[in-house]
């Protein structure tokens, strides 16, 4: 029990748990933002398998870090984009669209990965994004080391959490898209494109899951591939949910997700597959994340226009 409680308050655990939480905190957002508009975007595990490969892929060309960042936001974006065709214009079911999105997405990733490197045995490595300390604030007691010792990636997805809290909470637009999903015939009746606006919300969204799939390949590890996204996508969905559609509590629930995560590879080490199964300690963040957004997911409310179609002239 020592040992276990030592894992809890040792600088490298919660260090772990920060990386582990950056791809969730992205992809939690952009999932949270497509919500809010009134749009269910299942096929975020694809975009992220996407953007982890386009991102990687740029680099591995002979591209910059941050232009490979901008390059997965690119290419999620059009996804996002060719999602919100099918579901906010056309009006299909969002569940089908995303689920084909995901599809989609990830066998993409992998042929276009073959065609571009057809004789690649093992994934070729590039230079990821390196640990940056911020002067001072890294050397400030556990906290510096923990928080203020990672990859930029990691800063640019902290530092989401509260632009997009302001966002939805404090400015016109963020009024638009938190209306888009509640009661689309006010948002028109104030002269404002539904369509539009629902449209731009799933193409930003889609686009910061991407860059949580880029984070992946580009900083938490330095290659390709398959299966390297492993249900995260589906996880953020979940944490949306657990987070009842709010930044804060999405942010919260995912450093949960991810502070189990970082615990079980700890746990196992400290008591050995022979007293208790690795698969234990492998599905346990899964089985007490699940058991948390149970209780919460009780008393969540979810936008009123989630995953109803607008059509203008026609009342929710």
């Amino acid at each position: 029990m020592m040992d276990l409680l030592e894992i809890i308050l040792s600088t490298g655990f919660w260090a772990a748990t920060i990386r582990i939480v950056s791809p969730l905190i992205f992809g939690t957002l952009g999932e949270l933002i497509c919500e809010r508009a009134g749009v269910l975007n299942l096929g975020i595990e694809g975009i992220m398998t996407i953007g982890a490969m386009a991102g990687w892929m740029w680099v591995y060309q002979g591209g910059d870090l941050w232009g490979g960042v901008i390059f997965a936001a690119t290419v999620g974006g059009i996804f996002g984009f060719l999602h919100a065709i099918f579901t906010v214009h056309l009006g299909l079911s969002q569940h089908v669209t995303g689920i084909g999105i995901t599809l989609f997405g990830s066998s993409l990733s992998y042929f276009v990965y073959r065609m571009l490197l057809p004789s690649a045995t093992t994934p070729p490595k590039i230079v990821p994004f390196q640990t940056y300390k911020i002067p001072y604030l890294s050397d400030l007691p556990v906290i510096g080391e923990a928080v203020f010792s990672q990859t930029p990636l990691t800063y640019l997805a902290l530092l989401f959490v509260p632009i997009v809290w302001y966002m939805l909470q404090r400015t016109p637009v963020g009024l638009a898209v938190r209306m888009a999903g509640e009661n689309p015939v006010a948002v028109e009746a104030q002269g404002i494109n539904v369509l539009a606006v629902r449209t731009g919300a799933v193409v930003v969204g889609s686009a910061l899951m991407a860059i949580g799939g880029a984070f992946i390949t580009m900083s938490a590890f330095d290659a390709f591939f398959f299966g390297m996204i492993n249900g995260r996508g589906w996880i953020c969905v979940a944490l949306v949910i657990f987070a009842s559609w709010r930044p804060g509590k999405a942010f919260l629930g995912a450093m949960l997700f991810a502070g189990l995560e970082a615990f079980q590879v700890r746990a196992q080490q400290i008591t050995g597959a022979s007293i208790i199964p690795y698969q234990f300690y492998l599905m346990l963040p899964y089985i007490l994340s699940i058991v948390a957004m149970v209780f919460m997911a009780r008393k969540a409310k979810y936008p009123h226009a989630l995953l109803v179609p607008f059509r203008r002239g026609e009342r929710v």
